[in-house]
């Protein structure tokens, strides 16, 4: 189960039947497609019909109830709840309720799971196929959750183990140093001491009845909401949901659910914070402003709006000025959003340069400064009011394929936060009028309203020996800045420059189109000898994708170019295209949907690029640019030469790299020129020059790239750009394939304990075993299925039995190039007194397999969710680009039964046993473990 705490960016939506003039103090109308009740017995209920997932439904229960309601001897006890729900209910006693929802195909973890935050507790059972009574099933699970959780001795105790992993797995040197900010942050009230995964001498010790008490003082209609989203009649469901949960009885004299609130503070509250496993700084400055949880209005959308804005523009000068090498920060960036029930949060954060704390904090809070003082320009509010417009229009577009997951975050907002659920085309007509009436004047006044004087806290991240940021200092430069006179209104000048401004397109033309009728597709054959394969899709309306391959990457690369090699995207992400610096390039393309990136992996070289349906020139337009007109620059590569100097900094006392470095060593050697480890003279080695090169030398042909266009795009829409943009590259029939140049293992069979010193004692277990093997795609299913029966069976044995490991995980794949090869892992954190006990026990489940001994029923699950995902996968664009990418590249067809259907259908034990078998017969493994150092 995940259990996590966002701080959440997210625009207030709300709509208003429109009018020639604005009521701004008009309630927000609410979107009529979601159906609202409650229930007698105060349970409300949300029913959303859709097919955006055919053929299925997602199921949800909001609790509102988190940790901050938890009493000090309780700490930990909500989101043990949490996992309690999954073991044993009134009609699904043990783990019948996930061995239930497993037979028809769903996934622990992924389609089945909650999160437990400060103030509310959500679970959900996501793309549950609607056939066979589940959703009758699904609507019982629901039920159980809400009043019928068995609490059985028993299953408590063996949970206490599950949490105490979770707990292990989650801490480092960030998560102590987070949990001793919070005084700060949330200015000593309540929520400081509740993180929702408590207090382990309270998880490890707590008496049954007080877990029961918990379970019964806060689980109760009144405080619960269920939403139903899916592809089904809404009336069948309401009626349905009438029915079951009214007969759930109200609690009598409840106890008052009660709102922890933030005490208002004046002056700057400071915390400095240290850890032996943190060697890089980092500066989190906030101000708290209090928000509302009445009705909304049409004023409140407003604010936020222009909230948002505000922050935006704000943003994008900040990142403007990390683009400098010669500034003393390395990253900053702001938000704004939700840091509690009752308060939002404007956050600035700050990466300095080493000892640069004091520079980097007056960099970035002059930028702030600037804003407060001067302002926005008019060019950069016409950006943000275009950007706006272009999402608005984007959504609207695609309004009937909102997903399950979006839908519920509107409804989760409403029932807890009371936020509208709004119509999105009648709440962009509001929006309309707001920015036509909009001035300069008021988004001046908003950011100045932001950055106000109270509610202001710094958490700052130290680093023993260096020149730390002081409480003093900080109050000394927010005031030096707020009095400096030298600050000038922001400039710039773009000049109303396009992307392609000064290119003159030398056009081609498609000189052959073949129709392939199996796949519904079209292939063109251009004359500088580029090959397009084209499908029209609109499984999800105004959606576009673009895929490009070609064969070399890396392995072409002398090895001494490695280090150059592995930096080429970065360079050319911080660099730019065509004329634009990464700057400019966002302003150029500030409202437009297209993004295109290019990438240079180990066995090929490759272009993505992703738009709407009117933004497909512009994707194209990039295309064209990263083949013709690559952008390096010198001062972006010094930045990323600052970034990779401090990620050396901050991997010095890193628990987690110092584990990726030993184990790079145990596998490949000390010395292996194809298995570096990342250090001093590895940086020194990445040239500018030498990526420039590289670039050019694996980029240089586009006519060696295989292109693939998927999507809500017309033929005679896509022709006379491809003809213009792709045509028009110049191309010199270059052909090329890889080299298996991957690093060897220094043995066979490794096996290693390797000790660490760490602040908290965890083990991490490392598993591998491989083999080549011929490729087949029945051998790559039965693979794939080995891998999710693993999985199956050290989730049971690992974390449920033994309680040993939170998240133990287990794959099996079948790899198709640089060569064939199976290989299966074993990979989780755990408790060091158990490590060896549990390395035993995932070997075993393999023995185990190669053994014969597999469950029918882990197969048949297996099995089930196979089918049910491919069914659903088909519903999606991004099949159809698999689909032609599978065909074009390796002559396989998904679309016939015999590649997947039969094959998933027909396998059995024996299938699964002889493909485990082989990965064991003569093939290669390591076993390392890390282990705490005494």
């Amino acid at each position: 189960m995940k259990y996590f705490l966002s701080v959440l960016i997210m625009l207030s939506t709300g709509f208003l039947a429109i009018s020639q003039t604005i009521d701004l103090n008009q309630p927000l109308a609410v979107d009529n497609s979601i159906k609202k009740g409650v229930l007698p017995n105060g349970l409300t209920y949300y029913i959303k019909s859709t097919d955006v997932v055919k053929d299925a439904a997602s199921y949800y229960i909001i609790q509102n109830v988190g940790s901050v309601l938890e009493n000090d001897d309780q700490q930990g006890l909500a989101h043990f709840l949490e996992h309690m729900a999954f073991n044993g209910t009134r009609n699904f006693p043990g783990k019948s309720m996930l061995n239930t929802l497993q037979a028809h195909g769903a996934v622990f973890g992924k389609d089945i799971n909650a999160y437990t935050s400060f103030d509310e507790t959500v679970y959900n059972m996501n793309n549950i196929p609607t056939k066979d009574g589940l959703v009758d099933t699904c609507l019982t699970v629901l039920s159980d959750w809400s009043n019928f959780l068995l609490l059985t001795d028993e299953e408590i105790d063996a949970e206490r183990g599950v949490i105490k992993e979770e707990w292990r797995t989650r801490q480092n040197g960030q998560m102590r140093l987070f949990s001793k900010s919070l005084p700060i942050t949330f200015n000593h009230s309540k929520y400081a001491d509740r993180l929702p995964i408590g207090l382990m001498s309270i998880i490890e010790g707590f008496d049954y009845k007080m877990l029961r008490d918990f379970y019964h003082d806060w689980y109760r209609t009144d405080l619960q909401a269920i939403a139903v989203i899916g592809n089904f009649d809404a009336e069948t469901i309401e009626q349905k949901i009438i029915e079951k949960f009214s007969k759930i009885p109200a609690v009598e004299n409840p106890r008052e659910r009660f709102v922890v609130d933030i005490p208002e503070s004046k002056g700057l509250m400071y915390s400095l914070g240290m850890d032996p496993e943190i060697s890089t700084a980092k500066i989190s400055f906030g101000i708290r402003h209090k928000k509302s949880l009445k009705t909304e209005t049409v004023a409140d959308l407003k604010r936020s709006i222009l909230e948002s804005m505000s922050v935006s523009m704000l943003n994008a000068r900040i990142y403007e000025q990390a683009q400098k090498p010669e500034v003393t920060f390395l990253g900053a960036g702001m938000g704004y959003g939700g840091l509690s029930r009752t308060f939002n949060s404007l956050s600035i954060g700050v990466s300095p340069k080493p000892n640069k704390q004091k520079e980097a904090f007056y960099e970035v809070l002059t930028e702030v400064e600037r804003a407060v003082k001067f302002g926005f320009t008019q060019s950069e509010i016409n950006r943000g009011i275009v950007k706006y417009k272009t999402a608005y229009e984007n959504r609207i577009a695609k309004k009937e394929s909102v997903s399950h997951k979006n839908i519920i975050k509107a409804i989760q907002n409403n029932y807890l936060k009371n936020e509208t659920i709004s119509d999105i085309e009648n709440e962009y007509e509001v929006v309309l009028q707001i920015f036509k009436n909009l001035t300069k004047e008021e988004l001046h006044t908003t950011i100045k309203n932001l950055y106000a004087k109270n509610n202001r806290y710094l958490n700052v991240t130290g680093v023993e020996g260096q020149d730390n940021l002081t409480k003093g200092e900080a109050l000394n430069i927010l005031n030096s800045v707020k009095k400096d006179e030298t600050i000038e209104p922001y400039q710039e000048a773009m000049g109303g420059k396009t992307l392609v401004s000064g290119i003159n397109f030398e056009s081609g033309e498609i000189v052959e189109t073949v129709v392939n009728k199996d796949l519904n597709s079209t292939t063109y054959m251009l004359n500088n000898n580029i090959k397009v394969h084209y499908k029209f899709v609109d499984k999800e309306k105004d959606k576009v994708a673009l895929k490009a391959f070609s064969y070399g990457g890396t392995s072409l690369l002398p090895i001494e170019d490695l280090p150059s090699g592995n930096f080429v995207k970065s360079l050319i992400q911080k660099s730019g295209l065509g004329d634009f610096s990464a700057t400019d390039l966002r302003k150029v393309l500030a409202g437009k949907t297209a993004n295109v990136s290019i990438g240079l992996g180990a066995i090929n070289e490759s272009v993505s690029g992703e738009s709407n349906t009117k933004d497909v020139e512009t994707m194209l337009q990039m295309v064209y640019l990263y083949f013709v007109k690559p952008r390096f620059e010198e001062p972006a590569f010094k930045v990323l030469k600052n970034s990779l100097d401090n990620y050396l900094i901050r991997k010095s006392n890193s628990v987690g790299d110092k584990m990726k470095d030993s184990l790079t060593v145990a596998i490949y050697g000390e010395n292996n020129p194809k298995a570096r480890l990342f250090d001093k003279t590895y940086i020194s080695e990445i040239k500018f020059d030498k990526i420039k090169s590289i670039y050019e030398s694996r980029f240089h042909d586009a006519s060696d790239f295989e292109f693939f266009i998927v999507g809500d795009l017309k033929a005679e829409q896509l022709k006379p750009l491809l003809e213009k943009y792709v045509a028009g590259i110049p191309t010199y029939n270059t052909k090329e394939t890889y080299k298996d140049n991957r690093p060897e293992w220094i043995s066979n069979k490794i096996n290693d304990d390797i000790y660490l010193a760490m602040e908290d004692p965890k083990a991490t277990v490392n598993i591998i075993y491989k083999k080549e093997v011929p490729y087949a795609i029945n051998s790559a299913i039965y693979a794939n299925v080995l891998g999710d029966i693993l999985q199956l069976r050290v989730t049971e044995s690992i974390r449920e039995s033994e309680g040993g490991a939170y998240s133990p995980r287990a794959n099996a794949y079948l790899s198709r190039e640089p060569k064939s090869e199976l290989s299966v892992s074993f990979k989780f954190d755990c408790n060091p007194e158990l490590a060896d006990k549990l390395v035993d026990i995932v070997n075993a489940e393999l023995q185990n397999i190669v053994a014969g001994n597999v469950r029918e029923e882990d197969l048949n699950k297996t099995r089930t969710n196979f089918l049910k995902e491919r069914l659903q996968s088909k519903d999606k664009n991004g099949y159809d680009m698999s689909l032609l990418t599978n065909f074009y590249r390796f002559n396989l067809n998904l679309n016939d039964p015999k590649n997947f259907e039969d094959i998933v259908n027909k396998m059995s034990i024996k299938d699964i046993q002889d493909i485990a078998s082989q990965v064991l017969q003569d093939g290669k493994s390591y076993h390392v473990v890390f282990k705490p150092k005494e």
